[in-house]
């Protein structure tokens, strides 16, 4: 008999096992992911001294084909509130050539820095970037793979 119960557990175990998982999935709280950890210090958030080549390194990585962006432009980092709390973002437009080698509509992102790093790429940029001053941003049109 006990070893008919252990057995059962087993399989109960088993069978409830990618429910749980899926359960822990599916929490998506609405929050984006973040690279660095940030602690919420709104005191004294750092100017991202080395926001040119962090930029460019995660657009490389970010782009599937960082070959052939056009319209490139880049807005300063300027502090803005983001999810209640005063953060250095840099606002980007451009237009990436998509797997056809076609072009499409260009895009608009904001680039959250924490603590003086790159954090995270803020795909609704709308509001983040409302009133960006935007510049031409050459390096981000002659990357390469």
């Amino acid at each position: 008999m006990g070893l008919q119960v252990g057995i059962t557990a087993k399989r109960a175990a088993i069978l409830l096992l990618p429910i749980m998982l899926s359960a822990c999935a599916g929490m998506d709280d609405g929050r984006e992911a973040a690279i660095t950890i940030d602690r919420g210090n709104d005191a004294s958030q750092p100017y991202p001294n080395n926001y040119r080549p962090e930029l460019l390194a995660f657009m490389k990585t970010y782009l599937n084909n960082p070959v052939g962006v056009h319209d490139a432009m880049m807005a300063e980092p300027v502090q803005r509130t983001v999810g209640g709390r005063v953060r250095y973002v840099v606002c980007l437009r451009f237009t990436p050539r998509e797997a056809d080698g076609s072009y499409r509509e260009p895009r608009e992102r904001g680039i959250l820095f924490v603590n003086g790093r790159l954090d995270r790429m803020i795909e609704k940029a709308g509001e983040v970037c409302a009133g960006a001053v935007y510049v031409p941003f050459p390096e981000l049109e002659k990357m390469t793979r």
